[in-house]
């Protein structure tokens, strides 16, 4: 096999995961998954991270920290100015996941905006990616990201329209998509992934969450990007090389 798989946004240092690493990355070896971004939503988890980039020279590893829009209400100012040395000292690779959710209605929308705001601010003064988490808070999302286009980074685990994408193309950040795209109730995303220029398409498990089919009910690990990146090469009808090599050029024109 001449080409590799990316997962560009796993959680492999939250517990569940954590707890079986060498079973969830020898998994990765075996399913040829070589370049992982491992999101990190506290310090712990980013802590972890370092160690995991550290013992495991075969993957490329690369780390994002952030925090996600349902923690904030738990966010200190001691914590903000700890992200910004971090990311000063380019100690991550990315900003992220951050951004709006408003399905969970456990964070004040003010809070969140704040939140997104500031973490958007470090992002573009030290020229740092970003991971973006949107969900069912799309024009209030896409109304922040344009106070700081043009943006570089990426739309993770996307759900949306395509009138949606194209708006977030424009903005400069590309389109994640992950194992809900396998379900069999995903013809929204099944036509909206069909519209995506290959240039701006990476593939993602968000494991532990997000299982796709047939493997739903069990946790999910890096290796089942493959899944979803076969998928995507279905909906596409495009060759599995060709689309690899694609997807690996995109995520070295964000992160290398």
């Amino acid at each position: 096999m001449e080409y590799s798989f990316i997962d560009t946004h796993c959680h492999i240092t939250c517990d569940a995961l954590y707890e079986r690493l060498d079973e969830v990355m020898e998994n990765a070896k075996q399913s040829n998954v070589k370049t992982m971004m491992i999101i990190c939503t506290n310090f712990t988890e980013y802590e972890r991270a370092v160690k995991v980039k550290e013992n495991y020279k075969d993957f490329s590893i690369k780390i994002a920290l952030g925090f996600h829009p349902c923690d904030l209400n738990d966010v200190t100012e001691e914590d903000f100015q700890r992200l910004e040395t971090l990311i000063q000292e380019n100690e991550i690779d990315a900003v992220g996941e951050i951004g709006m959710d408003y399905y969970w209605d456990t964070v004040e929308k003010d809070i969140q905006k704040q939140g997104f705001h500031r973490q958007l601010q470090f992002a573009k003064k030290y020229h740092k990616p970003i991971i973006i988490h949107m969900r069912d808070a799309t024009k209030d999302t896409l109304d922040i990201l344009s106070e700081y286009a043009p943006l570089k980074g990426i739309m993770h685990c996307y759900s949306g329209s395509i009138e949606t994408a194209r708006q977030v193309m424009q903005l400069g950040l590309y389109i994640s998509f992950a194992g809900p795209i396998t379900f069999k109730n995903a013809r929204g995303a099944v036509e909206v992934c069909a519209e995506i220029p290959i240039d701006k398409l990476l593939t993602e498990t968000d494991s532990p969450y997000l299982t796709p089919h047939p493997y739903r009910g069990t946790q999910n690990e890096p290796k089942y990007v493959v899944v979803t990146f076969e998928k995507i090469c279905e909906i596409k009808q495009i060759a599995k090389e060709e689309l690899a090599k694609q997807m690996q050029n995109n995520f070295e024109q964000l992160f290398m």
